[in-house]
Formats: structure tokens, sequence, C-alpha cells
């Protein structure tokens, strides 16, 4: 199959989930990024931890390995992989009133885990939306994306 080619449709153009029975087992791993921005009470809520729902990036962690975890089962064609680290790090930008979150997660597997990087960045966003929707519903989740992977027949990437 070409390099442009999708792998999960099959002969007859019909979405299949791809055979990696074949593969040989390597350490694959994904770091992503995303960002949500809110308004100056949000962040401020955020940052001083006085948000009644508890701790918006504790929960938002926590979030995130449990999202990394069930990509699976969210999105039909991925391969349950079975992930040896989910690591999240937050990073605050007060003059913008935003958090960017930066997810690696890795595997010892046939597939790589660019999935389940992107599904925890975005699950990290969203908690953080759904505890400070109350103070702001107008934030913005944007710039979801992968900035590296490593491992697998398709090599390394580096954004």
């Amino acid at each position: 199959m070409g390099q442009n080619q999708l792998t999960h449709l099959n002969a007859s153009g019909d979405a299949h989930m791809v055979d990696v029975s074949d593969k040989p087992v390597t350490k694959r791993t994904a770091i992503t990024t995303g960002m949500i921005t809110m308004n100056k009470a949000a962040f401020h809520a955020l940052v001083e931890e006085k948000v009644s729902k508890g701790n918006v990036l504790g929960v938002a962690r926590i979030a995130a390995i449990q999202g990394a975890k069930k990509t699976a089962d969210l999105i039909p064609l991925c391969h349950p992989l079975p992930l040896t680290k989910v690591n999240v790090e937050f990073k605050l930008l007060p003059e913008e009133s935003a958090v960017i979150v930066e997810t690696e997660v890795a595997t010892n597997g046939v597939t790589g885990v660019e999935m389940e990087a992107l599904t925890a960045t975005s699950v990290a966003l969203l908690t953080i939306y759904d505890m400070l929707k109350a103070i702001d519903k107008r934030m913005e989740i944007t710039d979801i994306s992968l900035l590296q992977k490593k491992g697998g027949k398709s090599g390394d990437f580096v954004r």
C-alpha cells in the first residue's frame, strides 16, 4: 500500500480495523498540545483554586489519563493499547488568560499512540471548560495538534 493510501479502507473502500498482527513491537511515543483561553475571572479562579468543583488542573490531569486509556472506546478504528506512560503538563499564560496542555503518551506496541495523546489533550481541555463554564461560557479551545511522534514503520515526526 502506498504512502498516501488510507490503511483504514479495505479493497472495497469500506472502513475496517487495520491488521497489525505482523508488525513488530517497538517503543512508540507521541506528544500533543492544545490551548484554552478564557476571561480573566475564570483564569483567576483556576489559579487561585477557587472553583467549587475542585482543583481544575488536578481533575483535568486525571481526566486526560482516563481519556488516553479509553481512546479505543471512543474512536471506532483505534486499537486498544497497553499504555506505559501518560504524562500531562499545564503551562499557565497569565497575559492571555490561557492554559496550554501538553501530553506525552508511550507504549511498547505494534501501533502508534498519536490518537491516545490527542484524546488525552482534548479531554483535559474539555474538563477545564466544564469546570469553569459557570464563570465563562465563551472559553475557546484551539490549537490541538501533534507535536511529535516516535517509533513505528512511518518513522519519527516533529512538527
